[in-house]
């Protein structure tokens, strides 16, 4: 636990930065911590969560709150000059009673915007590995079994020019579409049920429903978050509307397919498909993925490039010093009241001590 070394000087706002399962090292550049400091007196601790004694020894003098604190309504309470609650994790997490933070103006902000572009990038590079076969090529190279031109090629088609679908029109959906349109595809078809159609055709898109998206699409991405009502919407009667051959790219959260379905649509080859996420993570052993020849795997890491946590505390500065100001919060995500309850993602990968340098 520490503070600034003029943590004495009590004119300055209070902030409390517990970054659990991120470190002020991984998130902060020495620009960015001089920032903040200059602007406020930091209590902060890494390593592992904050212990509650000392946040309920500062909770009430703070002005903020950087991290995945637990905040339920008695501590809320407490903390009578709080004004917002900067999550570094990327979910808004059940460890917080929004209501009364959205009762008492209290801002409640996640930094899943800095992961986007990364996870759009990565969306693209697993959409043309499984267009062009690039893995599957640099394996049968491997093992002498590689063929060329033509018939090298013969489960080859053109990402440029295809039906493209998107499941979930977020953050991600509108980080990816920047970089889908150079291809120059015959139609971007998009299901989400929380954007009206309007909204979407503004963007140039074609809203649709997930069941159209399926049955059209040359290769789709699934980028909608967990929510309550989506659980497994995409299951075995979904997967078999799928075209043959066709690509499915799954890069937001495993709860939204039915896991079971997903690989056995996959298991012959007729879909072929990558993931970034699992049903749990790490992914076990006697993960099914692990032997399933044509889904390509990536180990959650889409969004996990150093860029993207510098992004984070760029961000959360940026707002942070707005916020202390007066004024309104810019770069993050803003949990609203009417959807902040029916999200369920899971909390992301946790870093220990050493592993990321």
């Amino acid at each position: 636990m520490n503070g600034p070394p003029d943590a004495g000087n009590r004119e300055r706002p209070l902030v409390l930065l517990d970054p659990f399962p991120r470190s002020q090292a991984l998130i902060f550049t020495d620009e960015m911590w001089q920032r903040l400091n200059a602007k406020a007196r930091v209590v902060s601790h890494d390593g592992g969560r904050m212990p509650d004694a000392a946040v309920d020894a500062h909770i009430g003098e703070a002005a903020l709150v950087i991290g995945q604190t637990d905040l339920p309504r008695e501590r809320l309470d407490r903390a009578t000059k709080l004004r917002a609650i900067i999550n570094v994790e990327g979910n808004f997490l059940p460890n917080v009673d929004y209501a009364t933070c959205f009762a008492r103006g209290i801002k409640v902000l996640d930094v899943a915007p800095a992961f986007a572009v990364p996870v759009a990038e990565m969306g693209i590079a697993l959409a043309l590995d499984l267009a062009r076969g690039v893995t599957a090529a640099d394996r049968t190279f491997r093992d002498g079994t590689e063929r060329y031109g033509l018939a090298g090629n013969a489960d080859s088609f053109l990402l440029t020019g295809s039906e493209v679908g998107i499941i979930g029109f977020g953050n991600l959906g509108q980080a990816l579409l920047p970089l889908v349109w150079p291809f120059r595809p015959k139609s971007i078809r998009v299901f989400d049920p929380w954007l009206p159609e309007g909204y979407l055709r503004d963007f140039g898109l074609t809203p649709t429903t997930l069941d159209e998206v399926l049955v059209t699409s040359q290769v789709t991405f699934v980028l909608a978050g967990v929510t309550s009502e989506n659980r497994s919407m995409i299951g075995a009667r979904e997967f078999s509307l799928i075209p043959d051959g066709a690509a499915f790219v799954l890069l937001s959260r495993a709860d939204v397919v039915d896991w079971d379905a997903f690989m056995q649509a996959t298991r012959d080859g007729r879909v072929r498909a990558a993931t970034d996420v699992f049903p749990e993570e790490p992914a076990p052993p006697d993960e099914p993925a692990r032997t399933n020849p044509h889904v390509l795997l990536s180990s959650h890491r889409a969004g996990g490039v150093r860029q993207a946590f510098q992004k984070i505390g760029e961000m959360t500065i940026d707002d942070a010093l707005l916020i202390l100001q007066g004024l309104p919060p810019v770069r993050l995500q803003a949990a609203r009241a009417e959807t902040v309850g029916r999200m369920r993602s899971k909390p992301g990968h946790s870093y220990k001590p050493g592993e990321v340098k």
